[in-house]
C-alpha cells in the first residue's frame, strides 16, 4: 500500500518550515503514521542529523522507512522522554512534531472500528495490545461516565440521553459492534447534521479508548526537556480540547494555562510563540485532503 494510501501528510511545508530544519540535528515526529511528515524531514538531514519516529500501531512500525538517518520507535509517545534518554538525546533534541490526527488507514480499515461508515467490531485502539476497546467503554462504563465521555470529547448537547440509551440496551445485549451502536445512537441524533454528530460521537470514544488527552499532556510537558534551547515544537490539532490545551501550554509552558509573570509583568514561560494564531490549511488543500479541513498547527520555541 502506498503511502498516498495510508496518510496524507497535514500541511507538510508549513510544518517543514516551522520546525527550521538543521541538516545536522535530531528531530522526533512522535505521530509517524504514513510517514509522511518523517520522509521531508530525513530528506533534509545530511549524515550528521538523525530523526526518531514514534508509533504504537505495528502496522505503521511495518511500514517504516529504511534509512541510516533514521529510528523507528515501537511505543505510544507518552514514554518520549524514556526513549530520548536512552538514545542519548535528552535536552538534544531539535524539533518535535506531533499531528495528532487518524491516519486514511485507521478510517478506513473497517476490522480497526474508528469510523461508522462501515460494519464492524467497535474496537478503535491505537495499539492492538491493548486491553480496554470501543466495546469494553460502551458495556462497562457508567451511564454518568459515558455522558461524561459524550459531552468532554465529544461536544455532543445530547450525551446524557445517548448514555442513558446504551445502558438501557446493553442490558438486554452487549453492544459490540458498530451498527449496534449506530441503532441505539441514531434516534438521538439529528438527522441535518447525522454525519457530524457521529463523528463526534466516534472521535469522543477513540479519545477514550487512547487516553488521548492524557497522553498528550505527557507530551507536552516532557517536550520541555527533551528540546535543547532553541528547538522547536509544532502540534497539529483537529478538535477544540486538543488545539485550547495546546495553545495554552505554548503560551505559558504549563498543562493548566496559568500565566508566570515577573515584578515587571514579562511571561515567564519557557516557551517563545513562533505563530500567534494557528496556521490552517488553505483551499488548495482541503480540496486535495479533505480530512486536513479542521487542522491547526501551533508552533513554539524553547527559550
Amino acid at each position: 500500500m502506498s503511502e498516498t494510501v495510508y496518510h496524507i501528510p497535514a500541511l507538510l511545508p508549513q510544518v517543514i518550515d516551522g520546525l527550521k530544519i538543521n541538516p545536522s540535528g535530531i528531530y522526533v515526529d512522535v505521530t509517524y503514521g504514513g510517514g509522511g511528515h518523517s520522509r521531508a524531514i530525513v530528506e533534509r538531514l545530511d549524515a550528521e542529523g538523525h530523526h526518531y519516529g514514534f508509533d504504537q500501531d505495528i502496522d505503521a512500525v511495518n511500514r517504516a522507512m529504511n534509512d541510516e538517518r533514521f529510528t523507528m520507535v515501537y511505543s505510544n509517545f507518552r514514554y518520549m522522554k524514556n526513549f530520548m534518554r536512552y538514545h542519548g538525546c535528552l535536552g538534544k533534541v531539535d524539533g518535535i512534531l506531533g499531528d495528532l490526527g487518524v491516519s486514511f488507514h485507521h478510517f478506513d480499515d473497517p476490522e480497526r472500528g474508528f469510523s461508522f461508515r462501515w460494519e464492524g467490531r467497535l474496537d478503535m485502539r491505537m495499539n492492538q495490545k491493548a486491553r480496554r476497546d470501543a466495546s469494553y467503554v460502551i458495556n462497562h462504563y457508567s451511564e454518568e461516565a459515558l455522558a461524561n465521555v459524550f459531552y468532554l470529547y465529544g461536544e455532543l448537547k445530547q450525551s446524557r440521553r445517548m448514555a442513558a440509551a446504551i445502558v438501557k440496551a446493553r442490558a438486554k445485549q452487549e453492544i459490540t459492534t458498530v451498527e449496534q451502536l449506530l441503532e441505539v445512537t441514531k434516534p438521538m441524533i439529528n438527522p441535518k447534521q447525522e454525519k457530524k454528530e457521529l463523528a463526534q460521537l466516534f472521535q469522543a470514544l477513540r479519545i477514550e479508548v487512547n487516553d488521548e488527552i492524557t497522553v498528550l499532556k505527557s507530551l507536552l510537558t516532557q517536550s520541555l526537556e527533551v528540546l535543547k534551547p532553541g528547538g522547536r515544537l509544532a502540534i497539529i490539532t483537529y478538535h477544540s480540547l486538543e488545539d485550547r490545551l495546546v495553545k495554552n501550554f505554548m503560551k505559558t509552558g504549563n498543562i493548566e494555562g496559568k500565566e508566570n509573570k515577573d515584578f515587571y509583568g514579562r511571561n515567564l514561560s519557557p516557551l517563545r510563540l513562533i505563530n500567534s494564531k494557528p496556521i490552517v490549511p488553505d483551499e488548495a488543500e482541503i480540496a486535495s485532503n479533505p480530512r486536513s479541513r479542521s487542522a491547526k498547527l501551533r508552533i513554539a520555541e524553547l527559550i
